[in-house]
Parts: C-alpha cells; structure tokens; sequence
C-alpha cells in the first residue's frame, strides 16, 4: 500500500482525463466561433447592400416621407436576401429590418442564429448574431446651372397633358428643387443658376461696365438725302370709334401646317389651306368739308379730308403658330369709324445709305434690354481644332479687358438693325456690302418675333422657395431656337476659373460638384432674317456666310457642341433634356452615354430631373 501510494505512473492519464473538458470545450468555442464571426461577416455585407439598395431607391425624393415606401423596401430586402440567403452556414431565423431615419438615412438592423456544433455539450445550442447598418446620401456642394429653352414653341402642349410645355417644366423645376433642398444634409451649400434662351441671353445686367464696348456699329442706315415723290403720299390718320360693333380675334379651327422641303434656313412651314368665304364689307364716304395747308416737312401741299367707314359681315384670316394653322374670324355690326384721309403732294422721298452705323452705347444700361452681341469670332468650317484666341466667342473663361475691344460684349441695339437688301416683300436678297442713295425701305427685324429677348439670367445662388417661384414666374415663351448661345452662357454663368471665379470657387476645405441642365423642346431653328447674338448672319458674317460650306443650322449645332466640351473641360457634368422633341446626335453626344433624356410629356420630364437630382449626391455607407 505504501509502494501504491507513492508509485506516479498512472497519473499522465488521470490528468489527459480530467482536462478532455476544458480542452473541448476551447476547441469546439474555436471552430463555433469562427462560423459565428464568418456568418457574422457575411451578414454584415448583406445589411450593408440592403440599406445601401434601398436608400438609393429612394434617392431625393423623400422630403415628406415618414416611412419606406414599399417599392424600397423591397428592393433592399431583394439585395440583402442575394447576399445573405436564408440557412447560409446552417443559420437559421434569419431577419432584417430597415428604418428611415429623421435625416433621411436608412437604418437597418439584421440577426441570425448561427447552430453550434460542439458547444451544445455543454448546453450552448446556438450564437444569436445582431449587426447593424445605416447608408445615407452625403452632398458635396452642388452647383446646378439649368439652361432652358424658352423659345416660343415652349407655350404649346405636349399630348397628353394638361399644362404649356414652359409651365410643366416650371412644376418640374419646383419639384427638382424640393427634392434637392429635403435631402441636403447641414451645411450643405447648394446654388441655383438660371439661363433663359432663345436667339439670344439676357446676361447685362450680370456683367461689369468694363466687360461692354462704350461704342459700336450697327448694320443700319443712314439718311444720305431725299427726292422728289410726283405722286405724292396719302395717308389715313386719326382714326376714332363712333358706334357699332367689332368683336375680337376669335379661333375658329386648327390645322397642321405643310412642310415645305428645302426652304433652307427661313420658316420651313406654311398655311395652304384656304380660309372660310368672307362676307365682310367696307364702306368709305366723305364726312365733311376737306382742308389744305402748305407743309414743310416734308414740303408740299396737305389736303385732309374727313371720312367715315362703315364694317359688317365676317372676315377670316390665318396665323403660323409653330407648326400649327390657326384660322380666326372677326365679326362686325355695323362698326362706323372715323378718319382723316391725307394726301401731300407734291412730297420728298429721303434717300438712305444702307451700311454699318457707329453709335455711341456708353448708356446702353439705361437704353438697352440686356442681351449681348457676342465678342470676337470668326467663320469656322473645322471644329477639331478651334482658336479660343480668335473665337472668343467659345471661350468661357476669358475675363474682358476694358482697352480690347475683341475681348468685350456688344449690347444688342434692335431699333437700330436694318437688313439690307431685304424688302418687306422679300424681295431682293441679302448684301454684306453697304447699299448706297436708294429710296427703298429694307425691313427692321430687330423687333421681330425671332429676334427677341428672353428673362435674365441668374447668376449661381442660394434660393428660397419664394425666391425660386418669382424667378420662374419671369419665363415667358418667345424667339427662336438658338442652342449655342444658352451653352455658351450656361459654361460662363458655372465657371470657378472664369468671370464669376471669386463666386463660384470651392469653400475652404470643400468640393463642388458642378452641374448644367440643358433643356430643349425643339432642334435648331435658326432664322437668316433674325438679330441675335453675331448680329445678322448673312450681313455681319461673324460666324457664318451663306457660301458657307455648313449651314447656318449646322454652325449653330457645331458650336452647341464645342462649347459644351469646354464645360465638361470644368469638371462639370453636362445632362440634356429633350422635351417634346427628340435629342439629336450633337445632343447626345454633348452629355453621353446615361445623361440625356427624352420626355415625351411632364411625367417623364419630371422623372428624368429626379434621375438628375439622385445623380447629384454621394451615397455611402454611416456604420
């Protein structure tokens, strides 16, 4: 008993047996664990995925929401369930939930059980695993800089919907802005910049006195002496109302105006359809004993005669009105006017020299509506390699300087502009040279619908809603379809490096992401006739002549889409919107692959500002 008591060599034994436990248990918490902290893992990617999913669905567009709609929901759930499927590692009860948060992130919070497979000796049968997540989308600063089409087409109706095209872009600007604004985090700065175009842009008011020429010529005239008229004139003058009726212009039907092919670049349509068989009659008599008088200017003899009108029946007439016919009938009951019929005889006739007029325009803030002729440019067939030196024209950047003349804006003067050799009834054709000594009339187009004036511009700023409503209330659809012009100023208006560097340069510490929204609801539809920003094109020959081997259209199309590389040469990224009409190649081209739309009517146009205002932020992942 005594050797038994003493004898040590069973004890290894003893020892391996009274330690299998632990060192069960330390093996099978390994191999348990590391399939808790796998499917852990796991689960925390596909919690991430799901939020992620679910608040991109979302996007901007949840200003007034409370909860998830279903259509994100299911969508997070859909990418959650892709990474983490339901008995992965041999998991069970699996669930995942999402919350929208008051600053708009989406939370979310996943568990599983995760089955042991050694530590169920010791009465643990499972690892209960929680993780959570949260993505949300951040903004750097954003610039946005919308260039809108306001041409006259703009007050038309697309099929199916109930407003104007130019109200239903206004609506979808509000609702873009609402989405910008409901997801911006605190300290965000987003700006708003607007540039309204037709043939030209209203930008005066925007730009320095030092940035404007103090004189210029004007294709104009200039009265070099006068002739005898042996005919004389007769007028009717005075006019007044004196009884019966005469109702205003009334619609009477519509149709689709003809196409007419190769009518180069003047109105390709016109109304062919003959009007409605008028029974309207005028009658005219003497109401009084006449007058004479000796005139001096002009010299001669001046009879004036009362007389007296007298209107009834109906008359038609028809309007152009984009590419629709507009017929009208005018009712009179027996409306009676009054009137002076005058004749001079004999009279003088003034002759005028036709050719560019120097004018003084020091004043041109108080004389002036706003729009520019543009700076320096010349005739360009070759895009590919174009120099900004000469075309200053395409050139964002360059900040005028007061004593060159080349680098400065021209305001735009329209009383002044006189088409040579152009007559009101279209005779004669056009002559960059001057017209000397003749008593012709060549027509005024300055004041003609194509050769309007949009809104002004707005430089890039903060906005209140009620700020944003005013501006938008100023838009009004005139003129024609001149993109290169609204790019032009929408690169300038949006430019760190250019006349509004100080403005639109990065906050300390900060990045901006620049945006420009170009918005059309036509092609280019350039008018030879028309005052826009290179004066009158086939007289002044700034950027095209008519021996041009491109159109004026073309050249129009080709300088759209320079410029719009010089904006994307910013960091900016360009979208274009193609309302009611559809985007051309220098269209797409100009935005690329995924940033051009076609809206067909304002639903779709307010879905592709939304695609435009997610594309806006930076989505990621806050735990």
């Amino acid at each position: 008993m005594r050797r038994l008591a003493s004898d040590r060599s069973g004890n290894t034994l003893a020892l391996i047996a009274a330690g299998l436990l632990p060192l069960l248990a330390m093996a099978g918490s390994g191999v348990d664990m590391s399939r808790a902290y796998l499917a852990e893992s796991r689960l925390q990617q596909a919690c991430d995925s799901g939020v992620l999913a679910a608040r991109k669905a979302l996007g901007t567009e949840i200003a007034t929401l409370t909860d998830i709609p279903t259509d994100a929901g299911t969508r997070g759930q859909e990418f959650f369930n892709s990474n983490f499927q339901d008995g992965n590692y041999g998991t069970q009860n699996r669930t995942f939930n999402m919350v929208l948060e008051n600053d708009y992130s989406v939370s979310g919070t996943a568990t599983v059980d995760v089955p042991t497979s050694v530590m169920t000796v010791f009465g643990f049968t499972k690892i209960p695993v929680k993780v959570e997540c949260q993505a949300r989308i951040s903004f750097s600063d954003v610039d946005v800089m919308m260039v809108l089409d306001v041409t006259g087409s703009m007050k038309h109706t697309n099929s199916g919907d109930t407003l104007s095209k130019i109200d239903s872009l206004k609506a979808t600007v509000r609702n873009f802005y609402d989405q910008m604004e409901g997801a911006k985090s605190a300290g965000t700065r987003i700006r708003y910049g607007f540039v309204p175009y037709a043939s030209n842009v209203n930008v005066g008011h925007l730009l320095k006195d030092e940035w404007v020429v103090n004189s210029w010529a004007y294709q104009s005239r200039a009265i070099s002496g006068t002739t005898t008229v042996e005919a004389g004139t007769k007028t009717r003058e005075n006019w007044a109302y004196k009884s019966g009726s005469r109702s205003a212009w009334i619609e009477e039907s519509t149709y689709a105006a003809t196409m007419n092919p190769g009518s180069g670049d003047t109105n390709p349509f016109s109304c062919d359809q003959s009007l409605p068989k008028s029974t309207y009659k005028w009658h005219s008599e003497k109401n009084g004993i006449p007058s004479t008088s000796v005139t001096m200017d002009p010299p001669g003899v001046r009879t004036t005669q009362p007389m007296q009108s007298t209107e009834n029946g109906v008359s038609y007439r028809v309007r152009l009105q984009g590419s629709n016919c507009i017929v009208e009938r005018r009712e009179y009951n027996d409306y009676v006017q009054t009137f002076d019929e005058v004749t001079v005889v004999p009279t003088l006739a003034n002759l005028y020299n036709y050719l560019p007029v120097a004018m003084d325009v020091s004043n041109w803030r108080a004389e002036a509506l706003g729009c520019m002729e543009e700076r320096k440019s010349t005739v360009l067939t070759d895009f590919s390699s174009v120099d900004l030196s000469a075309n200053l024209d395409l050139d964002i950047n360059t900040v005028p300087v007061a004593s060159d003349q080349d680098t400065q804006w021209r305001p735009r003067y329209p009383d002044m502009i006189y088409v040579r050799s152009k007559e009101a009834d279209d005779k004669g054709s056009f002559s960059p040279a001057p017209v000397y000594d003749t008593k012709k009339e060549f027509i005024q187009t300055g004041n003609w619908w194509f050769s309007g004036c949009p809104a002004p511009a707005q430089k890039l700023k903060a906005m209140t809603s009620g700020e944003l409503d005013s501006y938008l209330d100023s838009l009004t659809p005139h003129g024609a379809t001149y993109h290169d012009g609204g790019m032009i100023w929408g690169g300038r208006l949006l430019s760190q490096y250019g006349l509004f560097a100080a403005e639109n340069s990065s906050k300390p510490g900060r990045t901006t992401s620049r945006h420009l929204i170009f918005l059309t609801d036509g092609q280019t539809e350039p008018y030879d006739l028309a005052y826009g920003s290179y004066g009158i094109d086939p007289i002044d020959e700034r950027r095209w002549t008519q021996t041009s081997s491109l159109t004026l259209a073309q050249t129009v199309e080709e300088r759209f889409l320079f410029a719009c590389n010089e904006v994307k040469k910013l960091g900016a990224t360009v979208w274009v919107v193609a309302f009611g009409t559809a985007a051309n190649d220098k269209m797409k081209t100009c935005a690329g692959s995924g940033r051009y739309f076609e809206a067909a009517n304002a639903s779709q146009l307010n879905d592709a500002f939304s695609t435009i205002a997610k594309s806006t932020g930076d989505l990621r992942i806050a735990r």
